[in-house]
């Protein structure tokens, strides 16, 4: 191999080497808090299928069952998950959850305290208009479907 083609493969390998990093990088999930977890219960206010993650977003419940506020706000939670075509395989879907759907699910929340959290459970989604009782999650609700996994 002379020089130059040398050089030119050399600096092929370098470019596929560094040019899969920031990909690699981006699907770090060392913004969020591996070690903490929380279990939230809301009713959905959107799916986003976004090919690289999907996130469902929802206005969290209290645990007597009415929507959390902050500075007279509903407080609006998102939630990470695989890509859309992951999830749908699950039956994670924008039909499955549409506005109004209660659902309880369980992440690893941002370091940074934002309202938005890494999904590391099946979905409890509660049958439609029936919130779980004070201090429980959906997947304590008779007729409760899991989506997304096995367990909650």
């Amino acid at each position: 191999m002379n020089a130059q083609r040398k050089a030119v493969f050399v600096l092929a390998a370098v470019s596929i080497y560094w040019g899969g990093s920031p990909a690699a990088a981006h699907h770090s999930y060392a913004m969020y808090d591996g070690a903490k977890v929380l279990t939230i219960t809301g009713v959905t206010v959107s799916f986003l299928p976004q090919s690289a993650h999907a996130e469902l977003r929802m206005y969290l419940l209290g645990p007597d069952g009415k929507l959390l506020k902050r500075d007279g706000k509903n407080i609006e939670y998102g939630i990470e998950m695989a890509s859309a075509a992951a999830v749908a395989q699950q039956g994670v879907t924008a039909a499955a959850f549409p506005v109004g759907t209660i659902f309880s699910v369980r992440v690893n929340p941002m370091r940074t305290g934002e309202d938005f959290g890494a999904r590391i459970s099946a979905i409890a989604k509660c049958p439609w208009k029936t919130a779980p009782k004070d201090g429980q999650t959906c997947a304590e609700v008779p007729g409760m479907q899991l989506l997304g996994g096995a367990s909650f």
